[in-house]
């Protein structure tokens, strides 16, 4: 069941669970996730950011569209940090239900205008946006770099941003980084702020770069509100270390004999994530 991201995360925002976002990178990856959601009855959001639509190419996303239609659960199919309003463009024609414009590099004016402008033209065509306030970190796909100060989403800001922007979710900054954090860095999550940005606004909020974090805290911020985030580094880890255990057999050749290891890893983490997130079994909220 193909949906936008503002139907899906307005059933979590109104029954307090989370919705797991997973970036895929190749079809085998999109295939355990779907079969791992649909086993826990489980929302779920699929994540594809520039570099990885780069590699698997637009195509790929009307295999997407029609395995998702074909299955009892709700997903998305969203842009994970588009970086330009051309990018957002080519997600929307190659048909994704949601994209995320992230501006929150620039100066605060610039920000508000360039998600304005990526929000009246998905909304056009019922494509959900998500943007980005604060300091997150990098999204290299090589080396994760923490922020040196990080810049802490202001919920009066916050507020201000919705309203001028029209953009359905926002990205918060509450003490968390992209990647997998630094072993000199201890991340630790302000749930203070996420309390205040939760009284400020009623839009969907998102927590990106939780990959290092306690699985209690996780756990807390969904507690507190969060309903959406997003998981790309713990399930990549996992695949592709089973991956290069797999590949020491060099007699193995063939993807079949490969792959399927390498999925039952990645689902393992998946699972204990959706559990995580208390979205196991919320599929039955969406049924029409």
């Amino acid at each position: 069941m193909l949906m936008n991201m503002k139907e899906l995360l307005a059933v979590a925002n109104e029954h307090n669970f989370a919705v797991p976002a997973f970036n895929i990178s190749d079809y085998n990856m999109f295939n355990g996730i779907m079969e791992v959601s649909e086993e826990k009855e489980a929302p779920v959001i699929l994540a594809i950011h520039p570099d990885e639509l780069n590699l698997i190419h637009p195509e790929m996303v009307a295999g997407m569209i029609a395995r998702v239609n074909k299955s009892p659960i709700p997903a998305a199919i969203h842009l994970d940090h588009g970086s330009s309003f051309d990018q957002v463009l080519a997600a929307i024609q190659a048909g994704f239900t949601s994209v995320m414009i992230d501006a929150s590099s620039l100066p605060y004016e610039e920000n508000v205008a360039i998600c304005k402008k990526v929000a009246d033209a998905a909304h056009a065509v019922n494509v959900s946006v998500e943007g980005e306030l604060g300091t997150i970190g990098n999204t290299d796909s090589h080396e994760t770099t923490a922020p040196d100060e990080i810049l802490y989403t202001d919920p009066e800001q916050a507020r201000d941003f919705i309203e001028k922007t029209g953009i359905d979710c926002l990205a918060i900054a509450i003490g968390t980084c992209h990647g997998i954090y630094p072993k000199d860095k201890k991340p630790e999550l302000r749930i203070d702020i996420l309390d205040e940005i939760k009284k400020a606004v009623t839009a969907p909020l998102v927590l990106h770069g939780g990959s290092s974090n306690k699985d209690s805290e996780i756990a807390k911020a969904v507690e507190h509100g969060v309903n959406k985030i997003n998981i790309s580094s713990d399930i990549k880890v996992v695949y592709y270390n089973k991956m290069r255990e797999v590949l020491k057999d060099e007699s193995l050749r063939e993807p079949f004999a490969i792959q399927p290891a390498c999925q039952a890893a990645m689902k393992e983490v998946a699972v204990q994530k959706i559990e995580l997130f208390q979205a196991d079994g919320k599929a039955k909220l969406y049924q029409r």
